[in-house]
């Protein structure tokens, strides 16, 4: 045995390179162990508490699985000057460049946690309101660009502070290089600080082709997802820039907008005759609206036309076109979809070539969409098909049915 030692002692001297192969081998070695222990039970242990604590969103937090790179790293620099035969500067790269990693691992790990922590604030009910994520980044950026001069420091085997000092007269190609993200800062605050878009909110944007629900508020753009589907990145600085139309008021208000117009053919516009008085008297909706107006009007005409109705031509008597006006009004106001509390007109525009527009304006109870265009095609096709029933004609342009209608008649003519 012993003899089998004096021959290896004498073997590894006459050999350098071999006993310097050896024992570089041996400190990988135990590094790598020392990398699979902490690994396979420290940082499965830690697992296993966050787990506990977080209700199964361990996955999350890749900070301990980086933080881990940094055992084996040590075990490098530590155990390097036991290598014999090395020479002094080979150490001093291999070392500078085991710090640089270190610093590498240090750095990334601090941005998984700022990942936890943006995920970790995203569960809180409130979160959309403030999105934290843009000032994440900045940090993000901050933390990597401080960590490229510590690692080009280590590596050069010069002092940080040199490379610092030299920040003051790099500080305009700086601005030039992050004026992007100086700019998108600056809107984040302010879009952020006015409350001017949330995550969830409904975001119009013409100019940018964008128009649905915004999905994500980052440093740089915000991402809009269309109703068709696609996604929209959109430069967060266009939202200072440019304007915008947010429907969030909307929703939060309960009800959504009808504004459509019924258009009149005004040929048909005419006074009511008593034969279609006592006909429309029998429409529920119509209860007590004539005896109170032709009382208001018999009245009125004694008063200044000293004459009933039916007497004279100039006094005032109902029409088909204000009579509809009232039933379309009482029709809304009976309506279970329409917002009783808010804003209800029926009124009429300025005539124009194509009829008399008796615009409706009101707002449903529900701001879904689908549930909203469903009301509002209900009240519409009620109106289109009652609006005969008073003598009145909707305007339609004339189409290729109706000319050849007319020429095959005056042909068989």
């Amino acid at each position: 045995m012993e003899a089998t030692t004096k021959f290896w002692e004498l073997w590894i001297t006459e050999f350098p390179l071999l006993e310097t192969f050896v024992y570089a081998a041996g400190l990988l070695l135990f590094a790598l162990v020392v990398n699979q222990v902490i690994k396979k039970i420290l940082v499965r242990g830690f697992y296993s508490l966050l787990k506990h604590l977080t209700q199964g969103h361990s996955d999350d937090f890749g900070t301990v699985k980086r933080l881990a790179n940094i055992a084996p790293a040590l075990v490098i620099s530590s155990g390097l000057h036991a290598v014999p035969h090395l020479p002094p500067m080979l150490v001093t790269v291999i070392l500078n460049v085991v710090s640089g990693f270190i610093i590498l691992t240090i750095t990334m790990a601090i941005s998984a946690a700022l990942d936890v922590v943006n995920h970790l604030y995203n569960r809180r009910p409130d979160a959309h309101r403030k999105p934290i994520k843009g000032y994440l980044q900045v940090v993000k950026i901050v933390i990597y660009a401080l960590a490229t001069l510590l690692i080009i420091a280590t590596l050069i085997d010069r002092s940080p502070l040199i490379l610092f000092s030299g920040l003051g007269a790099m500080a305009a190609v700086l601005m030039l290089i992050f004026q992007d993200t100086l700019l998108s800062l600056v809107a984040s605050v302010q879009i952020s600080s006015g409350d001017m878009i949330r995550v969830g909110d409904w975001i119009e944007m013409p100019q940018q082709n964008a128009d649905g629900d915004v999905i994500d508020i980052a440093l740089h753009t915000i991402k809009i997802q269309n109703w068709d589907k696609t996604i929209s990145s959109v430069p967060i600085k266009s939202f200072i820039n440019s304007s915008f139309k947010n429907w969030r008021g909307m929703q939060e208000s309960g009800g959504r907008r009808i504004k459509r117009s019924l258009l009149i053919d005004q040929q048909s516009i005419r006074f009511l005759t008593q034969d279609e008085i006592d006909n429309l008297k029998k429409f529920r909706l119509m209860y007590g609206y004539f005896d109170s107006k032709i009382d208001e009007l018999n009245q009125w005409n004694e008063r200044h036309i000293h004459a009933r109705a039916g007497e004279a031509v100039d006094t005032r008597r109902l029409t088909n076109v204000g009579t509809f006006r009232v039933y379309v009004e009482r029709y809304l106001r009976n309506h279970p979809g329409v917002h009783q509390n808010m804003t209800m007109i029926v009124r009429q525009l300025q005539p124009t070539a194509e009829g008399l527009p008796l615009e409706i304006y009101c707002f449903t109870n529900t701001t879904a969409w689908v549930a909203y265009e469903g009301i509002q095609s209900d009240i519409f096709d009620h109106l289109l098909a009652i609006a005969p029933e008073f003598g009145l004609r909707l305007y339609q342009a004339p189409s290729g049915g109706d000319f050849s209608s007319v020429f095959g008649q005056r042909t068989s003519a």
